[in-house]
């Protein structure tokens, strides 16, 4: 992820309903929810679910699909890593015993959601 990628992304989880229904999804990954179902958990109309919905997914931070009638909504979890990747990549100039507790809580989310790569 570039510069321009993390702004996008940034500013796409810097407002209240776009980064509580992002935190949903990421709870419900991989999976999903289903469209309805996510509008009702964050208490806002389909038709305001779905603007959200695509700022999440111009930053690719959000995935949605068609599944007969419903529209399924999933976190994309590779654009969450990239900007993690992005954000953390200089982590602590180089020193990991500075970055040891950021690193030792997001270690339990590299379990939970691989990279491509690593996957078996």
């Amino acid at each position: 992820m570039d510069m321009s990628g993390a702004i996008e992304a940034l500013g796409a989880l810097a407002q209240e309903t776009r980064l509580r229904g992002f935190r949903l999804l990421v709870e419900a990954a991989p999976e999903g929810l289903p469209a309805g179902e996510l509008a009702r958990r964050l208490g806002i109309p389909a038709n305001t679910l779905s603007g959200h919905l695509a700022i999440l997914v111009r930053a690719g931070l959000a995935a949605q699909r068609r599944e007969g009638r419903v529209i399924h909504c999933t976190a994309d979890l590779g654009g969450l890593r990239a900007l993690l990747d992005f954000l953390l990549r200089d982590c602590c100039g180089g020193q990991p015993d500075t970055c040891a507790p950021l690193l030792d809580r997001l270690l339990p989310l590299a379990a939970c959601c691989p990279a491509e790569g690593d996957r078996a």
